[in-house]
């Protein structure tokens, strides 16, 4: 660990590329994080399957490219498979807890991770699979800085995505009924706005978003059935210190929660790089919580 951070002291170069890394990381984990944040504001759910669907996106485009598909040309079909099957789990499973305590939400998108997982395990096996881009290698710097062009394709297509989405929230009636029923679901439904309507589009568009960060995913790194817990740690932890709602907190959220990762897997190791993130989920909760205790303390 000492000559790691001895490396960071003397090349100062190698943080440059870590924080680069971290960024074009961090985009893809953002965009993940808003999907949640949205399910989170509207419906009063914490989709702990949320790393699942970007797992599903994933093989999605794994199995697009088998049949001779670029995996770029992947992401809209990923996207809109997931749509469909977000909108099948709404309908089958969803619908009864969005009404119910949080906790019992909770438990039934827990028991949903646990099938996903077992499912993609039986059917595309344990191994560990990535999607070739065959996209160029960047050098910056003398060549001391490596960028890997999906990696960049990846970041603009996570910064379009969620600009989209924001617009659509903002300049749609649909849009505006989402953001109606996030305020105050009741109210809305006095108006007439079709509450379990904009909760099924709600659930289905965010299993979009993941099925698209999950082709960005499988084209930059791996995946495999078990990859979700992570992704749900990681768009949790963002919602947390972002705050749901706030799309640019949300993206510099990712970000830096992309940077810190790289900078822990160099200097404690790739090994301890996901038990990282736990212990940062752990600190943010414990942090927010001491917090929030003073701010009643402040009140009173």
């Amino acid at each position: 660990m000492l000559s790691n951070l001895n490396i960071l002291l003397d090349a100062p170069i190698v943080s440059g590329q870590l924080i680069l890394d971290g960024i074009l990381i961090g985009a893809i984990f953002a965009l993940a994080a808003y999907g949640m944040a949205m399910v989170w504001g509207v419906m009063n759910i914490i989709n702990i399957a949320q790393g699942e669907f970007v797992m599903l996106g994933g093989y999605v485009t794994l199995g697009l490219t088998a049949l001779g598909l670029h995996p770029l040309a992947t992401i809209p079909f990923s996207a809109l498979a997931l749509f469909g099957f977000g909108w099948l789990v709404y309908r089958l499973i969803i619908f009864r807890v969005v009404d119910k305590d949080l906790f019992i939400s909770i438990l039934a998108t827990f028991g949903i991770s646990i099938v996903l997982q077992q499912l993609a395990n039986e059917l595309f096996s344990a191994d560990v699979q990535t999607v070739r881009s065959g996209m160029d290698t960047l050098f910056f710097a003398d060549n001391m800085i490596v960028v890997n062009s999906i990696k960049l394709v990846g970041f603009v297509a996570a910064l379009v995505l969620g600009g989209v989405l924001f617009l659509f929230l903002k300049t749609t009636r649909l849009g505006q009924a989402i953001r109606a029923t996030a305020q105050n679901a009741r109210a809305a439904r006095i108006v007439g706005i079709d509450t379990h309507k904009v909760y099924s589009f709600t659930f289905a568009l965010n299993a979009a978003i993941c099925g698209a960060a999950g082709s960005l995913v499988v084209m930059t790194w791996v995946i495999h059935p078990y990859l979700g817990l992570p992704y749900t740690i990681r768009s949790f932890m963002i919602v947390i210190v972002a705050g749901l709602g706030n799309l640019l907190g949300v993206v510099a959220a990712g970000m830096s929660l992309g940077a810190a990762e790289n900078f822990a897997g160099f200097i404690l190791g790739t090994e301890y790089q996901a038990a990282f993130v736990f212990s940062l989920l752990v600190v943010i909760l414990v942090v927010r919580n001491l917090l929030a205790k003073r701010r009643r303390q402040v009140l009173k």
